[in-house]
């Protein structure tokens, strides 16, 4: 047994309480990475630090909040990411000069970091992630993700009484009302959100979720809504989309009336061949890959 004297008081002290008080003065508090993160919304993130940088648990930081819909468990998320391996710097992979990663809410399609790290965010959110090396990789990472919007985000725009109504109900999803009336001889292209995004370009890739109708019965021929995750391709793909969605703004919803005249290009089926098609098209981000590579 130790005995100490601690203010006159004679004191015993056992070997497993001298074992935890010397364990207890050896203690060091984590030290969190000293990470800066520069950048503006929707611009790619510049990342600093110094090298070789090494954490034991996950860090996690929000650059700036979002503003937006709160992320919701199991839903589809939309995310720019920027990924480095932090003992040297270098990028490992990254969204911003291609098109954003669409995933769902869930621990298994995200894995347990990625996921603990944006849940209960808000779209517009940009977060600092820092994970030492584990089952995703090797070597400690450093990442930063960008929260976009899955739906379109802007002022509505009154649509032509001519067309028909979209209608969206509690759950998202989208249900068409026909006119009743012949289809219009010409593509038509109807705006019923404007969005504040970057303008589509020619040549660009597109990240979408759309709604596919038929103008005469309002019947539903395709959706990403029901697929459950933003799609991206290049506009060149669906040529109405070609010709209907360049100038429009990123955030937009715009509704397209397309004769069978066109190619529905990656849309194309048998069922459709002769038929006028109504799409609602939710404009989620658009760029082109070749101009913005690094």
């Amino acid at each position: 047994m130790d005995v100490r004297w601690v203010a006159g008081v004679r004191r015993v002290v056992g070997p497993a309480v001298v074992a935890l008080l010397l364990a207890a003065c050896g203690a060091v508090d984590a030290v969190d990475p000293e990470v800066t993160v520069t950048g503006g919304a929707g611009e790619t993130p510049t990342v600093t630090y110094l090298t070789p940088l090494t954490v034991d648990t996950t860090y996690r930081q929000t650059v700036w909040p979002g503003t937006g819909a709160e992320l919701t468990d199991g839903a589809p998320v939309l995310i720019d990411f920027w990924l480095e391996n932090a003992t040297d710097a270098s990028l490992v992979k990254e969204s911003y000069s291609t098109s954003p990663t669409p995933r769902l809410l869930t621990a298994e399609e995200l894995g347990t970091d990625l996921y603990e790290t944006l849940q209960g965010q808000q779209v517009g959110a940009r977060l600092l992630q820092v994970a030492p090396g584990g089952a995703g990789a090797d070597y400690p990472t450093v990442t930063v993700l960008d929260v976009l919007p899955t739906r379109a985000v802007g002022q509505p725009v009154p649509p032509s009484p001519a067309l028909p109504v979209v209608t969206e109900s509690s759950d998202g999803a989208f249900t068409l009302t026909p006119t009743g009336t012949e289809p219009p001889d010409d593509l038509v292209v109807q705006p019923l959100v404007r969005g504040t995004g970057a303008q589509v370009a020619t040549g660009d890739v597109i990240t979408v979720q759309y709604s596919g109708f038929t103008w005469d019965d309002g019947v539903l021929f395709d959706s990403t809504w029901q697929h459950g995750l933003p799609v991206s391709f290049p506009l060149s793909d669906v040529p109405s989309w070609a010709e209907g969605l360049v100038d429009q703004p990123a955030g937009s919803r715009v509704m397209l009336v397309v004769p069978p005249s066109y190619s529905l290009g990656v849309t194309e089926s048998e069922e459709l061949a002769g038929r006028t098609v109504v799409f609602v098209i939710d404009i989620l981000a658009t760029g082109n890959p070749a101009q913005g590579a690094p």
